[in-house]
């Protein structure tokens, strides 16, 4: 369970809150309960929508985020290569299956999908794209602190506005990443991995 209340379609109904009705439809379908029936058409619980909506300033800005980051003219595998490495390296598992489901789509072999958990050493990957995996692990398990070297890689094959792009998508994943373990939603409603069992007596 979320660690947060969900907004059923009758409170945002009489909320009048049109956004979420409008994703909610589209995600659940119309006229269905996403709390009292979980579940979207493409196979996660769905709560993610179901909590962020208990603030319509955050909803709204979480969907234009969303838009925006489809707007971008940096070439999408390489996005998808950000996101997914994001979801791993915050072990996330639900931005993680997320963006790996994004990259298929895309058209990624599967064995490359598969490597972006351990690319450091995989020759699955060219020059450009172990530069956004390393820039992505830069960028989340090394707080933002990026090497000259792996910078000067990017900037090698990517105009700066196009690095710019690659920066905000990747952080805003880590951040989703990030809450969705917090708060427990969608793949990450899951007991923390390290916690041991007590020992038995």
């Amino acid at each position: 369970m979320p660690r947060l209340r969900q907004v059923s379609r009758a409170e945002a109904a009489e909320r009048d809150d049109k956004l979420v009705q409008f994703f909610y439809d589209l995600l659940f379908g119309e006229g269905r309960d996403p709390v009292a029936e979980p579940g979207t058409a493409d196979g996660t619980p769905g709560d993610w929508w179901t909590v962020f909506a208990l603030d319509h300033a955050v909803f709204k800005h979480c969907v234009a985020g969303f838009q925006l980051y489809r707007d971008v003219s940096l070439d999408p595998v390489l996005r998808e290569l950000g996101q997914t490495r994001a979801g791993w390296a915050r072990g996330s598992r639900f931005v993680y299956a997320q963006h790996r489901r994004q990259l298929r789509a895309l058209g990624v072999p599967e064995d490359k999908i598969q490597a972006v958990a351990h690319w450091e050493v995989s020759d699955l990957f060219d020059p450009l794209e172990r530069a956004v995996l390393a820039y992505a692990d830069a960028l989340v398990l090394n707080g933002g602190r990026v090497h000259d070297e792996v910078f000067q890689a990017l900037k090698r094959h990517l105009p700066d506005e196009q690095i710019l792009e690659l920066t905000y998508v990747t952080c805003l994943y880590e951040m989703h990443a990030t809450m969705a373990k917090a708060l427990r939603l969608e793949f990450d409603d899951r007991e923390d991995p390290v916690e041991a069992p007590p020992p038995s007596t």
